[in-house]
């Protein structure tokens, strides 16, 4: 009788309408790996949260949450395969939701989704690709600096710093983007197929727009946060569920590369810094390509 009682009391409405449950998956960072202090955006750093978040029971959608600049072409194009594969297999819509920039690989990961949302003032575009660098073949013979090079293969040196430019290098550099970004227009085309509403050679041409003009060239399908968007979708109750990634103790304790035995102590490796300043500043050109 006391159990009859206890269950009339029981919200029987929150047992046959659940409310839906939405996985989040935050994709941050420059995409590529960054160097033995910083950790950038790669396959490996969010295979597992992918993998979770699609396998999660009852899931009506997967989320992702974008944040980022762009980076490695590969890196970009093995995770978004990844999603489309996991989306296929479980049959699970996924939504892209733009912050701050989402921009070169950061759209191309957006490309991956279903539908792409993004905020008025977000970056968005930049469907190019760059290669850039420095060179000094002047500092070293300012100098009386002598450059001693050794190759086996005649192109083994191509387009070394310490040495004037070559044409022919620098056609084969410029081949060798001209194919990646090809690679690239064709993903966008495939996802977005349909809704591209702009001059493809503008679109195409490594600009980038806030959010409301790349509505309005269809490159993303609206504009809102992702809590309005997935209200509107699945109802007010929606439950937006975030899939963390697993976090390395020693990295986010001391700041250094879990490998490395002075780290392990509490000791500085000359090394590691200056690989992770190189990193920092390398990941700071990023986002100040776009103003950020």
């Amino acid at each position: 009788m006391k159990l009859k009682k206890l269950l009339s009391k029981l919200p029987v409405e929150r047992f046959r309408n659940p409310p839906a449950k939405v996985a989040v998956v935050a994709l941050n960072g420059v995409i590529g790996a960054a160097g033995p202090m910083r950790s950038g955006l790669t396959l490996a750093s969010v295979e597992d949260q992918l993998s979770e978040a699609f396998k999660m029971d009852g899931i009506k959608a997967v989320a992702l949450s974008i944040n980022s600049p762009g980076g490695s072409p590969v890196q970009s194009d093995l995770i978004g395969r990844m999603i489309r594969d996991l989306a296929d297999k479980h049959e699970v819509k996924v939504f892209a939701f733009c912050e701050d920039v989402a921009a070169s690989g950061g759209y191309w990961l957006a490309c991956a989704a279903d539908e792409i949302y993004a905020m008025e003032s977000s970056v968005i575009g930049s469907i190019g690709v760059i290669s850039s660098g420095f060179g000094f073949p002047e500092l070293i013979k300012k100098y009386g600096i002598e450059r001693r090079v050794r190759t086996a293969g005649d192109l083994k040196s191509t387009l070394d710093p310490f040495e004037k430019e070559n044409p022919k290098d620098v056609k084969r550099l410029k081949g060798i983007l001209t194919q990646i970004h090809e690679n690239f227009i064709d993903w966008v085309k495939g996802r977005r197929a349909g809704k591209l509403g702009k001059d493809e050679k503008e679109i195409f041409s490594g600009e980038f727009w806030t959010g409301t003009t790349a509505k309005e060239y269809g490159l993303i399908d609206g504009l809102g946060s992702m809590h309005q968007i997935m209200r509107f979708e699945y109802g007010d109750k929606v439950k937006l569920i975030k899939v963390e990634g697993k976090k390395n103790w020693l990295k986010s304790k001391l700041g250094f590369g879990g490998g490395d035995a002075l780290s392990a102590l509490g000791g500085v490796n000359t090394a590691d810094i200056a690989g992770g300043m190189m990193a920092a500043v390398e990941e700071r050109a990023h986002w100040d390509r776009y103003g950020l």
